[in-house]
This record gives structure tokens, sequence and C-alpha cells, in this order.
């Protein structure tokens, strides 16, 4: 637990940190938004790929922990749209419904990212990049047609959705770092030397954004949907994820990198996303902030418990 916690405590002190900068020194909104772009279209997509080009993916169990975290994310995506009609019958409109829905299958990368190498190093961040090609086209796909559906003003067009999904640069940047592993083709030292220094910048400004995302207001008093997001997202998931990926057979490292992949809160870029396809982005802000506090105490717990797994 105390090398756990170890891990964790720089990269939630970094969002403290985005939290604290917001309210004093960067107050300006469109500092973080242009922040914000940055490291979605430049500086995370490069990590991404410069991570899985440089992975040895023979070394490490891609359908175990892929397909744990992929199924699991399959199920609660499931479990949402089962568990609507009896939502709306306790008044949770459909706005508010997608809120829930992306509280509770979206991740946040960048704490994935930045536990699972403060924790396995090299091979922590190849495993959790896994994670990322397995769940991220997923969740994009699902999200945008929820919100297509319960949430837009005017119904989209499935060629609207999938282009949405298209454009999605994380996604683009999972495909492409597999290629150049798979392919293996020779890359020049200044891309190494490059793409290493923006990727070493994007974790620690995803997480200051992160931090600079969260709204306080709301957060002693929960509504019922928040607290359902929370339940699903912090408790469930991991218990879905932790329990299949014991199903594949991985254990020790595999099985922790699994338990904190799951265990993250959800992305602020599902934010975004709310407000651009009118979705309850204020319910999803609370949500978002409360998991992103109380995962400090939970997501030691999940990773000890897996890591220390008989």
């Amino acid at each position: 637990m105390a090398v756990v916690i170890a891990a964790l405590f720089p990269v939630f002190l970094l969002i403290v940190l985005g939290f604290v900068l917001r309210r004093s020194l960067m107050r300006l909104e469109t500092q973080w938004h242009g922040l914000e772009r940055l490291t979605y279209y430049v500086l995370f997509p490069m990590l991404l790929i410069q991570t899985l080009v440089k992975a040895d993916l023979t070394k490490v169990p891609v359908a175990g922990v892929g397909g744990a975290l992929l199924i699991s994310a399959l199920a609660m995506s499931l479990l949402c749209l089962a568990l609507r009609p009896l939502l709306a019958r306790c008044a949770i409109d459909g706005p508010a419904f997608t809120s829930i829905f992306q509280g509770a299958t979206r991740w946040q990368t960048y704490v994935a990212l930045a536990v699972s190498g403060n924790l396995y190093g090299d091979v922590g961040l190849a495993l959790a990049s896994v994670a990322m090609v397995a769940i991220i086209p997923l969740v994009n796909v699902f999200s945008v047609a929820v919100l297509a559906h319960y949430a837009s003003p005017e119904k989209r067009s499935v060629g609207s959705i999938v282009m949405t999904v298209v454009r999605n640069p994380l996604i683009w940047a999972c495909a492409i770092g597999l290629v150049l592993n798979v392919t293996h083709i020779p890359l020049p030292k200044i891309w190494h030397e490059v793409a290493d220094a923006l990727g070493r910048s994007s974790l620690a400004i995803g997480l200051l954004v992160t931090g600079a995302g969260l709204h306080l207001e709301g957060m002693f008093r929960p509504s019922l949907a928040a607290s359902v997001a929370v339940f699903l997202k912090l408790i469930l998931m991991p218990v879905l994820a932790v329990a299949l990926a014991l199903w594949f057979g991985l254990s020790g490292s595999n099985l922790a990198i699994v338990a904190a992949c799951s265990a993250v809160p959800a992305s602020s870029s599902a934010y975004v996303l709310a407000r651009q396809m009118g979705g309850d982005a204020p319910l999803l802000a609370q949500i978002i902030t409360l998991q992103t506090i109380l995962a400090a105490i939970t997501m030691p717990i999940a990773i000890a418990l897996a890591a220390t797994w008989p």
C-alpha cells in the first residue's frame, strides 16, 4: 500500500496544483483551453505513439490486459443502458443519463498512464497503452452514440457520429503507434528526441489541466445521478475488470495495471463532449470532481489488493 500511495501522490499533487493555479496565477479560461487543446491534439497523442513504438509487446500479455478492460468497458456500457428505465423513474432525464453513462465508462488517461509509469516504469506505460488501444475506440463510439440518442437536441446521422469518432486524435495515435510497432519501420534519432520531449511534458500538463477543470460546487451534497456514476466507476468497474483479468490468468504487475486503469476517474474530455452535444455538463463536472477526489482513496486500495493477490 505504501508503494502504491507513493506512486499516486505526485499524480494527485499535480491535479491539486492545477486546481490552485486556475484560481490564482492563471484565471483566464482561454489559457487552460489552449493547454487542453495542445495536450489533446499534440502532446498526448505523441506520448501514445512513442510509448507504443518503443514497447516490446511480445513480453506483455496484450490479450489478457486488453481483453479484460475491453470486456469490462463493454459490460459497464450495457449495464448503464439496462439501468436507463430505472433511472428515468427516478426523475433522471436523458441529458443527465448521458452524464452518468460517460462518468461510468470514460477514463482519465493522464492519471492511468502517470500511475502505471510511476509503479512499473516502461513496462507499466506499455501495458497502460495496450489498455488505451482496447478502451478508447469503444468508449468514444458508445459515448457519442448515447449523447446523440438521449441528449442531442437534433438527432445526428450515423455518418456524423462516425466522423466524430474518426476525428479523435487519440484513436489515430493508437493506430499509428501500433502500425509502427508491428512493421518495425526505422525512425530517425531526431524523431525519438522530439517525441520523448513532447511525451514527457504531456502527462504533467494533462494532470494540471485536469485539476483546473475541477468544480467544488455541490461536492458535499451530490445528487443521486452523481452518486450512481461514482459507484459504477470507482467501485463496480475495478471489480469487473479485476475479475475478468483473473479469469484471463493475469497476476502481479499485470493485474495491478488492470486495476489502475479501471479505477481511474472519468476523463475531463467527457465534459467537453457533453457541452458540444447537449449533455448535462454541470452534472458531469460534479461527477468528475467527486471521482477525482475519491479516487485518491479508492485507487490505492484497488491497486494494492490486485498487486498482492495470491
